[in-house]
């Protein structure tokens, strides 16, 4: 005998017949593709947020440098200004020649009736040289130089005041121009020596000062300005 099923056909149970087995492994895998790319988004996200944050954070450290670097530029340039300065006097200094000094031995090593009418004198070399453009050397000297124009009486006083001249502090070297009496001169005046003989000196200086004293001494002699 056959058993006949009485229940409405739409309110039976659902029983799986495999017919639809294959679509459902389907939605499963479109699902698992879209969780991967869920969280493939996600942390996408989270890269570029936490790419962001950095960006942020280094354009904030670069603008505290910057702030702190405009505070900064003030010290920078009184820096350099110190430097300049320093250089400055580093180059006076290495230029600077003691004239008072030198002038004090001058008038020590005159002879008696003899006298200076005119003294110039450079820490860049010798005032009266004539220097050719076409010699870069010669245009520019390093070491001081005075000359010194006067009057004496006698020719043996020129070499007096010749040797004299070479044992002053820093001279290098004395260099006589003309000793000579000037023709048709009887009277002594501030332009003319009259009578007497006229000469014309060039010193050369050391270019930088010594640390020793003059040629053969010790210390500097009394009569060339010493103890001082």
């Amino acid at each position: 005998m056959k058993a006949v099923n009485l229940i409405p056909s739409d309110q039976r149970r659902a029983r799986p017949s495999g017919e639809r087995s294959g679509a459902a492994y389907v939605v499963l895998g479109v699902l698992a593709v879209l969780l991967v790319m869920a969280v493939a988004y996600v942390m996408t996200g989270n890269t570029a947020n936490e790419n962001s944050t950095k960006a942020d954070k280094a354009k904030q450290e670069a603008d505290a440098l910057e702030v702190k670097a405009a505070q900064l530029e003030s010290f920078t340039d009184f820096a350099s200004i110190k430097d300049q300065r320093l250089a400055a006097v580093m180059a006076a200094a290495e230029t600077r020649f003691d004239w008072e000094r030198m002038l004090r031995e001058v008038s020590r090593v005159m002879p008696t009736g003899s006298w200076l009418q005119t003294t110039e004198a450079s820490v860049l070399g010798d005032p009266t040289a004539v220097v050719s453009p076409a010699d870069p050397a010669a245009a520019a000297p390093v070491a001081p130089a005075a000359t010194f124009v006067g009057c004496t009486p006698r020719q043996s006083e020129v070499a007096k005041i010749l040797v004299r001249l070479r044992a002053m502090h820093r001279v290098d070297d004395v260099e006589l121009n003309e000793s000579l009496r000037e023709p048709g001169v009887t009277e002594v005046t501030s332009d003319s020596c009259g009578p007497l003989y006229k000469f014309d000196v060039t010193v050369k200086f050391l270019p930088a000062d010594p640390p020793e004293a003059p040629r053969g001494t010790s210390s500097v002699p009394a009569s060339l300005g010493g103890g001082s």
